[in-house]
Order: C-alpha cells, then sequence, then structure tokens
C-alpha cells in the first residue's frame, strides 16, 4: 500500500497528469460532439454514435501514462525510486495500477459526458442504456482506457526517452493499426490488432448467433488486455535486468 501512496502522490503532485486528464475529458467529448453533429456520415447510429470520439481522448491518457514513466527516467528521480525500494517489479507494478485507475476514471467522465451530451445534440435517437450491450458500449470507455494506459506503461519501461515512447504509442494506435486494417485480405487479421479488438469490444452490438469468436465482444476485450499484461510483463523482466 506505501509504493500505491508514493506512486499516487507522484502522479497527482505534477501538473502534466491533471492538464492531460481534463484534455483527455474535452477532446472525447468534443470530437464526440462533432461526429454527432454529421453522424449520418459515421456509420454508427444509438449508443454507439456518442462515442467516436473515443480515439482521442484514449490517446491523450496513454501519453499521460507513458509521460508517468520516462519523465521519472529522464530526471534520474527512478533510481531514488529503485533505491527506496529495491523490489522493481513491485514499483511498476504500483505505478501501472494508479497511472491506469486514473485513466480509466478518465474514460467514465469522458464517456457519460458524451453519452449526456448526445441526448442533448440527438433528442430524437434512441440512446437510452437498455441493457448490457448499451452499458459496455459507454461504460466499456472506461475499461479501454485503463488498458490502454497498461500499454502505454509497458512501452515507456522498455523504450524510457519520452519522444520515442509517446511516438509510438500514438503511432501505433492512431495510424499503423488503421492502416493494416484497411490491407485487402487482411480484415479477419485485423481482428486481432490490439486496438481494432478494443474498437470492436466498444462500437459493436450485441454479437449475433454464430458469430466468430473474434467478434464477441468481451472476447476482444480480454484479447486487448492480454497483449496489454503480457507487454507489461515483458517490461518489467527487461527493467529487473539492466541499469536504472
Amino acid at each position: 500500500m506505501s509504493l500505491i501512496a508514493a506512486e499516487r502522490i507522484k502522479l497527482t503532485s505534477i501538473r502534466s497528469p491533471w492538464w492531460c486528464a481534463a484534455f483527455g475529458v474535452v477532446a472525447t467529448v468534443g470530437v464526440g460532439s462533432i461526429s454527432m453533429a454529421g453522424n449520418e456520415d459515421t456509420g454508427f447510429s444509438g449508443v454507439p454514435s456518442t462515442q467516436l470520439g473515443y480515439g482521442l481522448g484514449m490517446a491523450v491518457v496513454m501519453v499521460m501514462a507513458t509521460l508517468a514513466v520516462t519523465t521519472e527516467y529522464s530526471v534520474g528521480m527512478i533510481r531514488t525510486t529503485f533505491l527506496a525500494a529495491p523490489a522493481r517489479s513491485s514499483v511498476l507494478l504500483a505505478k501501472t495500477l494508479v497511472v491506469a485507475l486514473a485513466a480509466g476514471l478518465v474514460g467514465l467522465l469522458s464517456a457519460f459526458g458524451s453519452w449526456a451530451l448526445g441526448l442533448v445534440l440527438m433528442p430524437g435517437r434512441d440512446l437510452a442504456l437498455h441493457g448490457p450491450a448499451e452499458w459496455r458500449q459507454v461504460g466499456g470507455v472506461g475499461l479501454v482506457y485503463l488498458v490502454a494506459a497498461v500499454f502505454a506503461v509497458a512501452v515507456g519501461i522498455l523504450i524510457r526517452h519520452t519522444a520515442g515512447a509517446v511516438a509510438l504509442v500514438l503511432t501505433w494506435a492512431l495510424m499503423a493499426e488503421s492502416l493494416l486494417a484497411m490491407i485487402p485480405g487482411f480484415e479477419s487479421g485485423a481482428r486481432w490488432l490490439p486496438f481494432q479488438a478494443a474498437k470492436q469490444f466498444l462500437l459493436s452490438g450485441p454479437p449475433a448467433d454464430g458469430a466468430a469468436l473474434t467478434e464477441q465482444p468481451w472476447v476482444a476485450m480480454g484479447y486487448f488486455a492480454a497483449v496489454s499484461g503480457g507487454l507489461l510483463a515483458i517490461a518489467i523482466a527487461v527493467a529487473k535486468r539492466r541499469d536504472a
């Protein structure tokens, strides 16, 4: 618990996480409102149409998560941390937990803010949260942000340099997977890209009878979490074997 408290103090005692959190909420709601204004061209309707801004907000919290690691390496504070708590895996897990929970909270605020704005902008649409699918499409944003933050922390631990780590997480999450998904004949393989799986979890409706395993929303979410968790395990193993 002391490690978690220490990481919480580190995260909340500087301005950048607060600014990232605020901008993440504003970006998600703002882009969502623009998407809702041109909703006829998005291909989505109902509750998913209120969450089309989640990608930008996710990018912001991933930057926040990456900075939470790389800033410590850049200023040398990580050496002091590891001297005070030699169990590096425990330190890095505590940091991941604190950052991921913060990201999840930002996701929930963003998602329900976007949904509430949708009720105002699209009063004629059925945006009620009737059942599990609708609750997943809104509340699931918090879970996606949480897991995306784990992914970003892992990249930060592996690369340690802010510019490289931020560039990698943003390029992969926002560009590389979308480009790969556009390759002809790669549609089925694209479902196994982690952030495409997160998109499947958030924006798909109730699974149809006989749907493939990769088309099941919670299977997609589990896969996204497994990839992020596996990457974190690799990152912690590498951190334990190299100099701080």
